[in-house]
């Protein structure tokens, strides 16, 4: 008698979009744990940036992340976007760290300090 290879709850292959939101959970956990204040950040992922979102149309940088403010009823939002992210980085290490330091740089500015002060390995390879 053969039974399931895994059992019920361990997924046996995630989707791309599943292991890209790991990676900014991951990413938010770690600083979480530093800046105890991110508990009430609203971390998510979006596929590509809204027209609204993108820079004027003669620069041609396309937007990694984004930090929503908090509103009157809601919470400060960092966003980041899966298929800029993916085109610019192949490898899951690469995306990792790619994601890391957009978390950063967004936690940076929603707390008001520099990368290197919100994690001090910002930037290192």
């Amino acid at each position: 008698m053969r039974g399931p290879i895994a059992p019920p709850q361990v997924p046996l292959a995630l989707s791309r979009a599943d292991a890209f939101d790991d990676l900014v959970r991951d990413a938010a956990d770690r600083l979480e744990r530093r800046w105890p204040q991110l508990a009430d950040v609203e971390f998510a992922v979006q596929e590509v940036p809204w027209a609204k979102d993108t820079p004027p149309a003669d620069d041609d940088t396309v937007p990694l992340g984004r930090l929503i403010g908090a509103g009157k009823d809601r919470p400060s939002r960092i966003v980041v976007y899966r298929r800029p992210v993916e085109i610019r980085a192949k490898t899951r290490d690469e995306r990792a760290l790619l994601v890391h330091e957009i978390v950063v740089e967004q936690v940076a500015e929603l707390l008001g300090l520099s990368p290197e002060n919100v994690d001090p390995k910002y930037g290192e390879d």
